[in-house]
């Protein structure tokens, strides 16, 4: 019988590419510590309740950011749990958040390099996905890791309505309705975004857009079948002013979040 890997090692880490967030790694980290945020109220339960982490798993959480998944992840569970990152400093405040977890400096497009194949019993990519260059060598790392049968966990801004630079909410006067306009889908491109208002303009990261097709033929083509699509609305509401209850509409309408549950087959 073959021996099992000692997952106390070091990951066989290879050298990050230049990442996008390691400028903002201050900023998101004190953004995710806010109360009422999307990730704390929609996108992280929605995330683990799909995950449905089982006792004594493995689990790898790639695009880790700062850790506030893997802590809840950890919470109250018998799991060893991995994540990589690229920027140097997500890693090191994920390291002090989760002291049970391995996080280590990694571009997420080398994923399938950091620990044995089938070996994961479950993935996660939150809100990161749209941020990677090169996704389907994430997908295809995942795949190579996950054991058959694991749950493989995206959730990305949705690539139908929230379209970096190409999409936003319009005001119909006539029909006092709020809407979502959108210019453009089926063409993948990437564009800058200001991470935070009040930044230095110069400071962006890179979003890059991709129909919701192009999720799908990257996970088959890496062994994946889809079990389940969510999509996730605001959980904001607008309680005053002449326009709140048509935002309130449209908002219930129209989501801003898409979860992929992929299951490695």
């Amino acid at each position: 019988m073959k021996p099992r890997r000692d997952f106390r090692k070091p990951f066989h880490k290879k050298s990050a590419s230049g990442t996008s967030w390691e400028a903002v790694s201050d900023w998101y980290g004190g953004h995710l510590k806010k109360t009422g945020t999307f990730q704390e109220d929609i996108v992280f339960p929605g995330a683990l309740r799909l995950l449905a982490p089982k006792s004594s798993g493995r689990y790898l959480d790639i695009a880790c950011g700062e850790g506030s998944f893997a802590r809840l992840l950890a919470k109250g569970r018998n799991v060893e749990i991995f994540g990589v990152d690229a920027a140097p400093s997500l890693i090191a405040q994920a390291k002090r958040q989760v002291p049970s977890g391995k996080f280590e400096t990694m571009d997420a497009a080398e994923i399938g390099t950091a620990l044995p194949a089938s070996s994961i019993d479950g993935a996660v990519c939150i809100l990161a996905i749209q941020n990677i260059e090169k996704f389907e060598d994430v997908i295809a790392g995942a795949g190579k890791l996950l054991k058959s049968g694991a749950p493989f966990v995206i959730v990305m801004n949705h690539p139908s309505f929230r379209q970096p630079r190409q999409s936003g909410w319009g005001w119909d006067e006539q029909r006092k309705l709020q809407y979502r306009r959108v210019d453009k889908y089926l063409s993948s491109y990437n564009a800058p975004i200001q991470a935070h208002p009040g930044a230095d303009a110069k400071v962006v990261t890179w979003s890059y857009h991709r129909p919701l097709s192009a999720y799908a033929a990257a996970l088959a083509k890496s062994g994946f079948v889809i079990g389940d699509i969510e999509e996730w609305v605001s959980h904001r509401v607008s309680d005053s002013g002449p326009k709140a209850r048509a935002e309130n509409a449209a908002r219930v309408e129209i989501p801003m979040f898409m979860a992929i549950k992929a299951i490695k087959k």
